[in-house]
């Protein structure tokens, strides 16, 4: 199949404004816990220290602290999934790609149990102007893709191409945007291999304006940005890359913008 002509946006870079947040700790209760898929859990957290919580962009993130094998308490990033500050709700989506001391407690949550978390730290807010959207991401990216979605207004078309292991692991997203979802297939084991993502992304036509959001392992993340720039032309300035977490590294991101 030959790769879409790409054009580039003839309009400004988008504004993206960095708002920062009261860091705050807060203690929470499992309300409850499911499978989404069967490899995506989704549990609920309520507690009135929810009261003030906020975060304003999808891809914000929080720290999850659990404890430990010592006296320190482990911590990892999560994306908020969905909340409710006047029904005191937080949502988040646990990926089980990885058994981390994050991961095995969520595997083990009940009702009653209970969690602390941290943040947001702060929130980066793309301009509400932008129609068009390319998401771009695998299993850890899901909850901020998701999110983006459902957030979207009918205006916005949404393109969205993530990498799961199969098709038990397709998710569906309520929205008013225009949406149109691409699985791109590779098992776990693959999962540092760009080549299922940059496969779906060559017959994807990039109109001018669209905002690129790019969040995976590091390696893949940045095939896919060097892709974009190098192979279609697209300008750095309307991809936001993210490294959600390195193969080998526990508790480790990379930023690319």
């Amino acid at each position: 199949m030959d790769t879409p002509q790409t054009s580039n946006p003839t309009v400004s870079a988008p504004r993206i404004e960095r708002v920062r947040h009261e860091l705050k700790r807060r203690s929470l209760t499992v309300a409850a816990a499911r499978r989404i898929t069967p490899g995506m859990l989704r549990i609920e957290l309520t507690g009135d220290d929810l009261a003030d919580f906020i975060s304003l962009a999808p891809d914000d993130h929080i720290k999850v602290f659990v404890p430990g094998s010592g006296e320190e308490m482990e911590r990892r990033d999560y994306t908020p999934r969905r909340y409710d500050a006047d029904a005191r709700t937080l949502v988040l989506d646990f990926a089980l790609h990885e058994a981390g001391p994050v991961t095995k407690w969520a595997l083990g949550a009940l009702p009653g149990d209970r969690l602390e978390i941290g943040g947001p730290r702060g929130s980066a807010v793309v301009s509400s102007d932008i129609e068009n959207w390319l998401l771009i991401g695998d299993e850890t990216a899901l909850p901020a893709i998701g999110r983006r979605i459902e957030e979207a207004g009918a205006r916005q078309r949404i393109t969205a191409i993530a990498a799961v292991a199969d098709a038990a692991e397709h998710q569906a997203f309520q929205t008013d945007a225009q949406l149109d979802v691409r699985w791109a297939h590779r098992p776990l084991s693959a999962a540092t291999d760009p080549s299922a993502l940059i496969g779906v992304l060559r017959s994807i036509e990039l109109l001018p304006g669209t905002f690129v959001w790019i969040a995976a392992e590091a390696s893949v993340t940045r095939a896919l940005r060097a892709y974009l720039v190098e192979e279609r032309g697209y300008p750095l300035s309307w991809i936001k890359a993210s490294g959600y977490w390195v193969k080998g590294k526990a508790d480790t991101t990379e930023k690319f913008d």
